[in-house]
C-alpha cells in the first residue's frame, strides 16, 4: 500500500479462502445433501450465527463451551461493564459452536407454527476457537438433520438411512467404505452403575473412557486410578466396556449383564434400530455396536451414533438423541434426535483422493475467434443457451492465440470438450 503499511493477504488463523475447484465440489455435495434430505421429508430452516451467551454456556456442549468466540457488548452497555471492572460481563453473545443448541431454541420459540413431529434440515457455518489442523478449522460448515416430537426408534433409523444415502450418492462410500457405530448413553450409565461408580461422576468417567482409542485400556485404567477409583471398579467397568461384539444380539447380551442397572427397554431398542437399518437393502451400510462410544456433547440422553471410515482417525459425522434440551427452554421435555455430517472432513478427503473430479458434471468450452462476425456469434450464443437449458455447463470465451495452452488451462478447471468457432 503506497505510503502506508501493507494489508495482510492471508486470512485470519483458522479461517481460509476457498478456491474455485473446491468450491465446485462443496456446492455439488451441498446440493446432493439437500436433495437427499428433502426426499426423506426434512424441511430446511435457518438460525442466526450469533446466539445468546447463556445458551451457549448451558453446560450442554462439552469442551466446545471452552472454544466460544464471544462478542463484546455494544455502546453504553460495554462502557458500563468496563467502568465497573466486570470482565465476565463484557460479552453477552457468541458465535454458535454447533447447530443443535440454536435449533433447540428455534423450536422452543416457533413450535406453535411447526408440524408435529418436526423434521428439520439446517446447513450453515459454525465457529470454534480450536487449534487448526488437517480437516479442522475455526469456521466450518455443518449439515444437520433433526426430529422433534417423536420418541420412537423410527427417528434414529431414518436419520442413519438418510446419512448413509448421502455418503453413497456423493461417491464417498465407494472409495472410503464407512460404518456407523452405535451406543446408548443409558448403557454407559448402566455399566458405571454395575461397576460401582457414583452417579454424579458419570461425565467424568465418560471423559476417560472416550480416550480409549488414544491412550489404550491401560491408559484409561491409570487415569481412573489417579482420580481415586478402586482397581476392582475399574476392572469391572473395562470388562463390561471391552469388546462384547458388534451385532444386535450382542447388545441384548450386554443388557442381560446390566439387569437391574438399566431400564429393560434400552438394549432391545438399540438392537431394533440396528436390525431395522440392516434390513433396508437399497442402502448398503454397516452398523455396529460399540459400548465404548461416548460422544462429547453433554446433551445426549439416549442412542448415540458416529460415522467412521478407513484411513481417517477421527469421525466424519455423528449424533444422537437429546430429549432434555428443549426442556431447558420450555420447562417441559420434548423428544429430539439429530445427526450431523462432518462436511469439512469429507470435503478434505474427497479433494485429496480426487473423488470430486470424478463427480463433476460435463463441462464444455465454446472458444470464439475474436474476429467472429455478429451472425456467427449470435449462433454460438443460441447453441450455448440451448445446451445450458438442457443442464450442461457451457463456458463462452474468446479464443487465445495459444489455443493449446488455453485448452490445457481449461482442462485443469474440469472442461473436457472444446467447440471452436472460427471466422
Amino acid at each position: 500500500m503506497a505510503g502506508g503499511t501493507a494489508l495482510k493477504k492471508k486470512p485470519v488463523t483458522g479461517m481460509r479462502d476457498i478456491l474455485p475447484g473446491e468450491m465446485e465440489l462443496r456446492q455439488y455435495v451441498l446440493e446432493e445433501i439437500r436433495r437427499t434430505y428433502r426426499s426423506f421429508g426434512y424441511t430446511e430452516i435457518e438460525t442466526p450465527v450469533v446466539e445468546h451467551l447463556e445458551n451457549l454456556l448451558s453446560k450442554q456442549g462439552g469442551d466446545n463451551e471452552k472454544l466460544i468466540f464471544k462478542i463484546l457488548k455494544r455502546g453504553e452497555k460495554l462502557e458500563a461493564a468496563y467502568g465497573a471492572g466486570d470482565k465476565e460481563g463484557l460479552a453477552d453473545a457468541g458465535l454458535r459452536y454447533d447447530l443443535t443448541v440454536p435449533l433447540a431454541r428455534f423450536y422452543a420459540e416457533n413450535q406453535a407454527a411447526l408440524p408435529n413431529p418436526f423434521k428439520a434440515l439446517q446447513i450453515g457455518p459454525v465457529f470454534r476457537a480450536d487449534r487448526p489442523q488437517k480437516g479442522r478449522f475455526r469456521e466450518f460448515f455443518q449439515c444437520d438433520i433433526d426430529v422433534f416430537g417423536d420418541a420412537s426408534p423410527l427417528v434414529e433409523i431414518e436419520l442413519i438411512l438418510a446419512i448413509s444415502t448421502v455418503l453413497n450418492r456423493i461417491g464417498f462410500g465407494r472409495l472410503h467404505p464407512f460404518r456407523i457405530v452405535l451406543n446408548d448413553r443409558e448403557i454407559l450409565r448402566g455399566m458405571q452403575r454395575a461397576a460401582g461408580f457414583p452417579e454424579e461422576d458419570f461425565e467424568k468417567v465418560c471423559i476417560s473412557l472416550d480416550k480409549l482409542d488414544k491412550i489404550g485400556k491401560e491408559g484409561v485404567k491409570e487415569e481412573l486410578l489417579s482420580a481415586g477409583y478402586s482397581e476392582d471398579m475399574i476392572e469391572k467397568y473395562l470388562e463390561l466396556a471391552g469388546n462384547p461384539g458388534t451385532e444386535p444380539g450382542d447388545v441384548l447380551d450386554l443388557g442381560k449383564k446390566l439387569e437391574g442397572c438399566i431400564e429393560e427397554s434400552v438394549c432391545p431398542n438399540l438392537a431394533f434400530i440396528m436390525s431395522s437399518v440392516r434390513s433396508a437393502e437399497d442402502v448398503p451400510v454397516r452398523v455396529e455396536f460399540d459400548p465404548t462410544l461416548v460422544r462429547g456433547m453433554g446433551y445426549y440422553t439416549g442412542p448415540i451414533f458416529e460415522i467412521r471410515t478407513e484411513g481417517f482417525s477421527g469421525s466424519v459425522g455423528g449424533g444422537g438423541r437429546y430429549d432434555k434440551m428443549v426442556g431447558r427452554f420450555l420447562g417441559k421435555d420434548t423428544p429430539a434426535a439429530g445427526f450431523s455430517i462432518g462436511f469439512e472432513r469429507i470435503i478434505t478427503i474427497m479433494m485429496e483422493d480426487g473423488t470430486g473430479e470424478k463427480l463433476s458434471a460435463k463441462k464444455t468450452a465454446f472458444l470464439l475467434d475474436k474476429k467472429l462476425d455478429r451472425e456467427r456469434t449470435a449462433g454460438a450464443l443460441r447453441e450455448a443457451m440451448r445446451r445450458r437449458n438442457e443442464g450442461e455447463t457451457i463456458l463462452l470465451t474468446h479464443m487465445n492465440k495459444n489455443r493449446k495452452f488455453q485448452k490445457e488451462s481449461l482442462s485443469k478447471e474440469g472442461y473436457s470438450e472444446f467447440v471452436e468457432f472460427f471466422v
